[in-house]
């Protein structure tokens, strides 16, 4: 996992027998942390658009023996669950490479449930990107060059149909990247049996590249890793739960 990879699982308030969608699960380590915390009446479901991953993950699943997950290959602006059919939907260092955002953010609202949620660790803007940062197809894997600025990520999951959103600065240092061997970025696996997105992004080449980009410049002026947390309107008073807490406590 990456180092501006966050922990969704950890704000978004799972119970047993719910049903949770991870949208870009890579090889499962999410939907298997959430396929814990919903029990065996619930599931959890792993998006993903590369075939790779999801054997890797349908793998890892068998190995695990987890009997409550399932995974399907769909890109995460089309997924194949019925409309409402979500408890909560999390994605990890994964909305930020999305070509359409808005179209994911309507995607995650039309699966959640009246009163569901959804848990993302991501990365977002909070100024202007240095051109060639932005420009950088190593700054694009790495989860930086295809954020969107934080109002926009606000704007976009209200305009989706969201009546809450929380989008928090967790404070990690992106430019941390340069510092780590074989480090791609946020989307880049530590291990060979997971990665906290699609496709991972392991090629050295582009950690050279990311690496020298980041010695130049400072992106935590422009960008920040971000824990963000909405909810959809509806649903049974008590059903829907506030975020976790301020910044640093989970």
């Amino acid at each position: 996992m990456g180092l501006s990879c966050g922990n969704p699982t950890a704000t978004a308030h799972l119970r047993n027998g719910e049903v949770v969608v991870d949208v870009g699960s890579g090889g499962g380590l999410d939907v298997f942390l959430a396929a814990t915390k919903v029990g065996p009446e619930g599931r959890a479901i792993g998006i993903d658009m590369t075939p790779a991953m999801i054997e890797r993950a349908r793998a890892n699943a068998v190995s695990g023996g987890f009997t409550n997950v399932e995974f399907y290959l769909a890109m995460i602006d089309n997924i194949p669950l019925a409309d409402a059919s979500v408890d909560c939907v999390i994605s990890n260092c994964v909305l930020n490479l999305a070509p359409d955002k808005p179209a994911v953010f309507r995607e995650i609202a039309r699966i959640l449930k009246p009163g569901g949620r959804l848990a993302a660790s991501d990365i977002a803007l909070k100024g202007e990107l240095p051109e060639a940062v932005a420009r950088s197809m190593a700054a694009y894997v790495g989860c930086i060059a295809g954020a969107i600025r934080i109002e926009d990520y606000r704007r976009g999951l209200l305009d989706a149909g969201f009546s809450h959103v929380e989008i928090v600065d967790s404070g990690s240092d992106l430019n941390a990247y340069a510092k780590v061997e074989n480090q791609s970025g946020c989307c880049s696996p530590a291990m060979d049996e997971t990665t906290c997105c699609s496709p991972a992004a392991s090629d050295p080449t582009l950690h050279a590249e990311l690496s020298e980009l980041l010695s130049q410049y400072d992106v935590n002026t422009a960008a920040a890793s971000v824990k963000v947390y909405a909810l959809k309107p509806g649903g049974s008073v008590g059903t829907a739960t506030a975020p976790c807490c301020p910044p640093g406590c989970c």
